[in-house]
């Protein structure tokens, strides 16, 4: 009797997780190497009664397989858009932008590699390039105390100029790394991402490497995100939420009209 109220609630949480999805791509329009995340949805198949009282006698804990049984909708994955952002150009020697493909190789401070597009960049206290969260760029490039100007070439080798001497120092090369399914990448926040076994092993190599984006200097990826697409995709959703409401509504209404018959 209470199964199409279930049906509902998988139908609300899914769509709850898709406009907090589009909540999230929209407030991060304007983040520099911001890839749009999408929410991809599948549908919890249907189990006859008589089946699921076969497997009640065959499972321990039945509670742990319940959730399927029934027909509803989830959340499969909630994989990222990875397409090419709008690159612009910009008056910082520092701002880098891959075009192409290839990321940015940052240390956590566990240790751990993470990966992100934004090539906002800047050099801390001890002359590390690092990202606007303070994390370095892997491997380490720093600039020597009294750099006056930076040149970072296509190929991501970069060029200090120190106390204005006209000769300049390679000081280090920029690694990029890349997936064979990036879309299979873990968002760790802070515009990173981490590989798992959905991605694939990293593939690391240098710019303008076959395979491999070239970089760009004085530029910078925009997100990805197109705002008009994500508010269209936001009243489509809101409006599936309101039916779904109602359903529930009119549900409850039926139930509470049986149970009053039962009672006269």
């Amino acid at each position: 009797m209470f199964q199409p109220l279930y049906v509902a609630a998988t139908g609300l949480s899914t769509f709850e997780s898709e406009i907090l999805e589009i909540t999230n791509n929209l407030a991060n329009s304007q983040t520099v190497g911001f890839k749009r995340g999408r929410v991809e949805k599948e549908s919890l198949f249907y189990i006859p009664k008589s089946f699921k009282q076969t497997l009640d006698s065959a499972i321990d804990n039945i509670d742990d397989v319940s959730p399927e049984f029934g027909t509803g909708v989830r959340v499969s994955a909630t994989p990222h858009d990875f397409s090419q952002g709008k690159i612009e150009t910009t008056n910082n020697p520092l701002d880098i932008a891959i075009q192409g493909d290839g990321f940015l190789q940052f240390r956590m401070p566990d240790g751990t590699i993470a990966y992100g597009r934004a090539g906002n960049l800047h050099a801390d206290n001890d002359g590390n390039l690092v990202d606007p969260n303070g994390h370095i760029l892997e491997p380490g490039i720093v600039l020597p105390e009294g750099t006056t100007s930076v040149v970072i070439q296509q190929d991501g080798t970069v060029m200090a100029q120190v106390n204005n001497e006209l000769a300049q120092t390679e000081v280090g090369q920029i690694t990029l790394t890349k997936f064979n399914n990036p879309a299979g990448l873990k968002s760790l926040g802070q515009n990173l991402y981490a590989s798992g076994p959905a991605s694939g092993e990293p593939i690391t190599g240098y710019a303008a490497d076959t395979g491999f984006g070239t970089i760009s200097q004085y530029s910078l990826e925009s997100s990805n995100v197109d705002v008009i697409s994500e508010m269209m995709r936001m009243v489509m959703v809101q409006r599936l939420f309101e039916a779904i409401t109602k359903a529930v509504s009119s549900y409850e209404a039926i139930v509470t009209s049986i149970q009053r018959m039962k009672q006269a």
